[in-house]
């Protein structure tokens, strides 16, 4: 029993939270109509209320006078709903103004974009003139006084490089005075135009202006591709210039190699002909070896060795020659010496013979 009674309880409590949540679902969507339809009547006039009441509105006041209080009270509970009709006729309204307000919004938000665009586009240019300027200085003034320190005439320039700038800007202004001014009288004979198209019947109409929107957007569309293909460009552009320098780097390196390999060559070359030089004289020598040898082969060939007691007799006799020549060469030493001495007695014997003779 008590099992069937949690249970009922849990039936109830999910049919409870089921009512709930239908209830809020409803309330939300009558929330939303009642939101609606008070956006609607907010945005009327007054006296289309009256005329949309007319007839029909006061029909209803007499009748509704007319029954007792509960009749009253039930009609004007059914007068107080919409029909389908009316809620198609205000929800249409309301898509309307909405759509509308979406288009306002959106003029305004491309206005708001147009002109942060342009802004930035300032700042961009304002940003590359600032660097600009700060390049030029850099280098036509203080990059000079950097490198020449102690200048008298550091102030002087800086002033004229000043003055310089002040009049490049003057003209840059007036060139702009001139243009601003073209383009005042430009848009003063459009404007004129654009009267005399209307004043003759030729003014543009709403279909026209959504034509030249769509136009517009498309041109748009075109110009976003461009500047797309653009930075595409830019990019391959930079990514050539980096490949190219990266070229140049290489071809310079291989031509610094070519040049060493050049004057290896060319002494390679050299030492070929050196050593071809040296081969040349190395076959005449080896002619004449060979020529010698072919000779020597040939004497060789023609030599036989003498008998024993002859080659026995030619030893004793050479080795007797031999004696002989170390006696006379010892006879010779002596005879050296004997002929110092007496020259050196015949030089003392001159020498006092000598000496009375100068004397007197």
């Amino acid at each position: 029993m008590a099992e069937l009674e949690n249970s009922e309880l849990l039936q109830d409590k999910r049919r409870i939270i089921e009512l709930i949540e239908n209830l809020r679902r409803s309330n939300a969507v009558l929330r939303a109509e009642t939101g609606m339809f008070e956006r609607y009547i907010a945005r009327l006039d007054p006296r289309q209320l009256i005329v949309q009441g007319g007839p029909e509105g006061t029909a209803d006041v007499q009748n509704r006078t007319r029954k007792n209080t509960r009749a009253r009270t039930m009609t004007q509970e059914k007068l107080q709903k919409l029909t389908l009709e009316q809620r198609c006729d205000v929800a249409q309204k309301e898509l309307d103004d909405m759509r509308e307000d979406q288009e306002k919004f959106k003029e305004t938000s491309e206005r708001v974009i147009f002109n942060l665009k342009a802004t930035l586009e300032e700042a961009d240019v304002r940003l590359v003139e600032g660097k600009k300027a700060s390049n030029e200085f850099d280098r036509d003034v203080a990059k000079v006084l950097r490198e020449k320190k102690g200048a008298m005439m550091g102030a002087e320039k800086v002033i004229r490089y000043f003055e310089d700038r002040m009049r490049a800007k003057d003209t840059l202004i007036e060139k702009l005075r001139l243009k601003n001014a073209a383009l005042h009288v430009q848009k003063r004979k459009l404007y004129l135009q654009m009267r005399q198209k209307e004043e003759m019947g030729e003014a543009l109409n709403e279909v026209d202006f959504q034509q030249l929107k769509i136009e517009n957007s498309q041109y748009l569309e075109r110009i976003d591709e461009r500047n797309q293909d653009l930075l595409r460009l830019k990019l391959m552009a930079g990514n050539t210039l980096q490949i190219l320098n990266s070229y140049k780097k290489k071809l310079q390196n291989i031509t610094c190699e070519s040049k060493l390999l050049s004057s290896e060559i060319a002494t390679r070359r050299d030492m070929l002909v050196k050593i071809e030089e040296e081969t040349e004289q190395a076959e005449e020598e080896r002619a004449k070896a060979e020529v010698l040898n072919r000779k020597l082969r040939g004497q060789l060939a023609d030599y036989r060795v003498p008998p024993v007691l002859q080659y026995i007799t030619a030893k004793a006799s050479h080795h007797q020659l031999e004696q002989t020549v170390r006696a006379w060469e010892r006879k010779v030493e002596i005879s050296e010496m004997a002929l110092k001495t007496h020259t050196k007695a015949w030089n003392k014997l001159r020498a006092i013979a000598a000496g009375p003779g100068h004397a007197s």
